[in-house]
């Protein structure tokens, strides 16, 4: 934090932060290899909360470029605070937890811009279709699941916070496309299933990895418990079939992969 007055208008922005029972997690009886496990996903959590920051900004610009409704860029202005709020509330749970974990990253190459060339309609349309309606869709019944499962009020509040918040992100990538129906061509919706393509394989390969963990070995009383990973996975392939591709699909985005095959 810089601190100061501009740390006391931040919390004024969003003072529910603050608010949160922090120094109230207990980790006395939880083993040191699952101390390190929570440390390890809360800061990599933070991570991806900088990386959303990071694309919804981007998104953002080319918005604003392709000339979109005002009122639909001004809904999506307040998601780059959002994400800002979420990487502090991951980074902290990661110092209740014992301390943040190295994380080593090109700060250059954290997002996939655009890589459509031509029209901002369309470059807009490709980070709406990889940032919103495969990332964010797929994050919000990941994270209300995840929020279910926490036992301990600190890490549930920290996650139902963000829920709140991704509630508007889920749909702002759909509200787009419902808006810039007229103007996609039949070639501009192959491209875009192209684009939904990769970001979809980007979550299976993270997916893929996280079978190949160690199951979890937390219980009931933990105060670190949350969603184990079988009840992760098979929400997860029910969440992709529900809000991507599904939705896509009905919107003329001929996304490649299988219901059900994720």
């Amino acid at each position: 934090m810089l601190g100061g007055p501009v740390e006391k208008r931040y919390r004024r922005m969003r003072p529910e932060v603050e608010d949160m029972p922090w120094g109230t997690l207990d980790l006395t009886g939880v083993p040191e290899h699952e101390r390190v496990r929570a440390r390890l996903a809360w800061t990599s959590a933070a991570y991806q909360e900088h990386r959303t920051g990071v694309g919804v900004t981007e998104a953002l610009r080319l918005l604003m470029q392709a000339q979109a409704p005002l009122d639909l860029i001004a809904l999506g202005a307040r998601f780059p605070l959002d994400e800002t709020v979420h990487v502090e509330l991951c980074a902290r749970m990661a110092m209740e937890a014992g301390g943040g974990t190295d994380i080593i990253y090109d700060p250059t190459t954290m997002i996939l811009g655009a890589t459509f060339e031509g029209r901002p309609l369309l470059q807009a349309a490709e980070l709406m279709v990889r940032f919103f309606c495969v990332g964010e869709a797929l994050s919000i019944p990941l994270l209300r699941g995840t929020w279910k499962a926490a036992r301990h009020a600190l890490p549930k509040a920290v996650l139902g916070r963000i829920v709140k918040d991704e509630a508007a992100h889920g749909t702002f990538g759909y509200m787009f496309l419902d808006w810039a129906d007229s103007q996609l061509t039949l070639d501009d919706r192959r491209r875009l299933g192209e684009a939904a393509d990769l970001a979809i394989d980007a979550v299976l390969l993270q997916w893929d990895e996280l079978r190949r963990r160690p199951k979890s070995e937390w219980h009931e009383g933990n105060a670190l418990a949350w969603m184990a990973t079988e009840p992760y996975l098979e929400l997860a392939a029910q969440s992709m079939n529900k809000n991507v591709l599904e939705p896509l699909r009905e919107r003329g985005i001929p996304v490649s992969r299988l219901p059900n095959g994720a």
